[in-house]
C-alpha cells in the first residue's frame, strides 16, 4: 500500500496492561478469571475518559467498564501467538517475530554449572538464585551481599537473570560489566530474554531499588519492523527500554530509560513538535514494575488514569499525519494470585486523522502491529501477521 498519507506513528506500550485472560492461560499458570483492565477499572480509581472514547471498553471480550456510543479510534483484541508472557518475547512480536519456542526459564534456579560459570567471571559468590521478588530478594539478602560481597543473583518465571547489588558496595557501572559477562555466558540453551542489572540503596531494613536499572536482552532473532523501517532511511525512535529490550538493533536514536512513567510521557509529548518520518516506539512500565507484581490494585491505577490524562494533552497535539497506536505486552493483573505476569489479551487502540473508528475484532498474533506499521509506510517486513490497515484507512 503506497501514498497513505501517513509520516509517523506513535507506538506506546503501556506495559502489562492486559485486557483478560488468553485461552491458553491455564498452561502459563494462570487461571481463566485473570484480567489486568478489569481489576483497574473495578476499583473505581480509573474512569478512564480518553481511552474509553478512543474504544477501549468496546473491544471484544472487555467484560468491564461502559462501552462507548462513539469511538474515536478503531480497536481490536490482540492473543499472543508466542509461547511467552514476558517483556521480550511480548515486544519481539509487536514488531514482527512469532516465537514457537519459548525462551528458556529456570523455576529451580539456574544449574550449578552455570552458577559456577558465572562466579568464575564475577571473582565473586552468588546468593540466592531462586525466582524472587525484586523487593523482597533485596530485604531477604542485602545484609549478607553487605558482609560478603557475594552478587544476589535470581529469576522469576520470564526469561530473565536478574544481579542485584547495593550501589556502595558494586558501583553501577561495575554491576552493568557483571551483567555484560553473564549475557556472554547466558548463550544457547541458557540464552535468557534479559539479563537485568537491579542496583539498590539504603540500609536494612529499608533498603530501596534505584531507577539505574538497565537491561542487556538477547538480539532480537529475526527481522523487526525496526530494521525495516531503519533500512528505508526512515526515523526509529526508543522511549524508555525499548534500545534494552531490542538491544539497540533497529534505533535511529533512543532517548534512555525513563525514570517514570511521567518521565516518558514526558520525551513523548517533546517529540510531536519535533519533524521525522517513521517510528517513536515507546514503553511505560510502572504499571508492571511498580504496580503490577507488587500487586498493588490501587497503584496501578492511578499509574494508567495518569496515562489518561496525559492523553488529554497529547491527542490534541497530533499532526493530521500522525498516527497513535496503544497497546500492552502482557498481563501483570494486580487482583490476581502470586507476583508473576498473567497470560492475557492485550489491546490496540489506533487513532489519527487517516484512520476510520471502526471494530477490529480479534486477531491471532501481535505482530499485526509490525505488519500494519510496515504497510503504512510501505516497507517489506516477513512475518505472520497480516496488517489491519486496509479495513481502517480513509
Amino acid at each position: 500500500m503506497k501514498n497513505t498519507g501517513i509520516n509517523r506513528v506513535f507506538l506506546i506500550v503501556l506495559d502489562s496492561f492486559g485486557i483478560g485472560a488468553a485461552p491458553d492461560a491455564a498452561e502459563f499458570g494462570d487461571a481463566a478469571t485473570c484480567s489486568t483492565l478489569r481489576s483497574v477499572t473495578e476499583s473505581g480509581l480509573f474512569p478512564a475518559r480518553n481511552l474509553r472514547d478512543l474504544g477501549l471498553y468496546n473491544i471484544d471480550g472487555v467484560d468491564c467498564g461502559r462501552s462507548y456510543y462513539d469511538p474515536a479510534g478503531a480497536y481490536a483484541r490482540l492473543r499472543e501467538l508466542s509461547r511467552g508472557k514476558d517483556t521480550t518475547i511480548g515486544h519481539w512480536e509487536m514488531a514482527g517475530i512469532v516465537r514457537s519456542e519459548p525462551l528458556p526459564t529456570y523455576p529451580d534456579g539456574f544449574p550449578a554449572d552455570v552458577i559456577a560459570q558465572l562466579e568464575a567471571a564475577f571473582g565473586r559468590k552468588i546468593l540466592c538464585n531462586k525466582p524472587y521478588s525484586g523487593t523482597q530478594v533485596i530485604h531477604d539478602y542485602g545484609r549478607e551481599h553487605e558482609e560478603t560481597g557475594a552478587l544476589i543473583v535470581y529469576t522469576s518465571a520470564d526469561s530473565v537473570l536478574q544481579i542485584a547489588a547495593h550501589e556502595d558496595c558494586v558501583p553501577v557501572e561495575q554491576l552493568y560489566a557483571y551483567c555484560r559477562k553473564a549475557r556472554e555466558i547466558m548463550c544457547g540453551a541458557h540464552a535468557v530474554g534479559r539479563i537485568i542489572a537491579r542496583p539498590f540503596v539504603g540500609a536494612y531494613p529499608n533498603y530501596e531499588r534505584t531507577p539505574r536499572r538497565h537491561d542487556f536482552s538477547l538480539e532480537p532473532t529475526g527481522e523487526t519492523i525496526l530494521d525495516a523501517l531503519k533500512h528505508a532511511g526512515k526515523d526509529v525512535i526508543g522511549v524508555g527500554k525499548i534500545s534494552d529490550i531490542f538491544a539497540g538493533r533497529g534505533l535511529t536514536r533512543s532517548l534512555g530509560v525513563n525514570e517514570s512513567n511521567t518521565d516518558g510521557m514526558r520525551k513523548t509529548i517533546s517529540l510531536v513538535d519535533e519533524d521525522f518520518t517513521g517510528l517513536a516506539y515507546i514503553n511505560l512500565v510502572d504499571g508492571d514494575m511498580i504496580y503490577g507484581h507488587r500487586r498493588d490494585v490501587e497503584g496501578y491505577a492511578h499509574a494508567m488514569q495518569e496515562f489518561d490524562d496525559w492523553l488529554g494533552t497529547f491527542l490534541p497535539r497530533m499532526r493530521e499525519s500522525d498516527v497513535l497506536m496503544i497497546t500492552a505486552d502482557h498481563g501483570c493483573d494486580p487482583g490476581a494470585a502470586g507476583t508473576d505476569h498473567t497470560r492475557e489479551y492485550v489491546p490496540l487502540l489506533v487513532y489519527g486523522a487517516y484512520i476510520a473508528p471502526h471494530s477490529l475484532g480479534t486477531y491471532p498474533t501481535f505482530a499485526m502491529i509490525g505488519a500494519s506499521i510496515a504497510d503504512m509506510f510501505d516497507v517489506p517486513l516477513t512475518t505472520k501477521g497480516e496488517s489491519f490497515l486496509p479495513s481502517i484507512l480513509i
